[in-house]
């Protein structure tokens, strides 16, 4: 079972969030994937996806904020 690694980015209260809570966030896991928190917006997008680009039922599609994202990029090794 993974478990996390370290946080990827800054935390939620360096982006602003005034409590820390339901914000996005990036979190290495001890296998080497990744784990999001995010925003659901599988139901809105999925339909929109490009025609290479597919899910399965047990994915969902989720959103972070740019923020989140490029205070992250430093932190996301390259291989």
């Amino acid at each position: 079972m993974s478990h996390i690694i370290r946080r990827i980015g800054t935390p939620p209260s360096a982006r602003g969030s005034a409590t820390g809570a339901n914000c996005p966030d990036i979190f290495e896991l001890s296998d080497g994937r990744f784990a999001v928190i995010g925003t659901d917006l599988t139901e809105e997008l999925d339909g929109k996806l490009p025609g290479d680009a597919s899910r399965a039922d047990y994915e969902r599609i989720v959103v972070v904020t740019r923020k989140t994202l490029i205070d992250a990029k430093a932190d996301i090794p390259d291989a």
